[in-house]
């Protein structure tokens, strides 16, 4: 079983930048689980932001997102996975989720049923 435990979030001023960790516990192994992190925004339903392939080899972007969201890699630690946002805006503003799955061949980065673990949501508001 993979746990993921999220800290970080709370507010920023708009504009400003933000680094949301994401911790690994459990049977989570860099090497063959791949990550993203997902926005619930209210109302809606829960939609990709950003992944990273296992070992952190390929990262992928929503269009909505590029040049607000980054997975950092190469990270000393591999079972911590970041979001770092940047010049975020009051539309920003969502909880945000952290997810891990095995990767399989069929598995889409962006698709919520790719991943079994999921951590326990972070609230992040931009305030203009």
């Amino acid at each position: 079983q993979v746990r993921l435990a999220q800290s970080g979030g709370g507010s920023v001023q708009a504009g400003g930048s933000l680094t949301l960790p994401c911790a690994a516990s459990g049977y989570f192994d860099s090497a063959s689980h791949m990550a993203a992190w997902f926005r619930l925004f209210p109302g809606k339903e829960r939609e990709a932001g950003a992944g990273i392939s296992p070992s952190g080899g390929i990262t992928y972007y929503a269009d909505s997102v590029k040049g607000l969201l980054v997975i950092p890699r190469d990270m000393e630690d591999k079972k911590i996975v970041y979001l770092q946002m940047d010049s975020v805006k009051p539309e920003d503003t969502a909880m945000y989720y952290c997810a891990a799955g095995r990767w399989a061949y069929s598995a889409k980065w962006d698709m919520v049923k790719s991943y079994n673990a999921w951590g326990q949501g972070t609230q992040v508001t931009v305030s203009s």
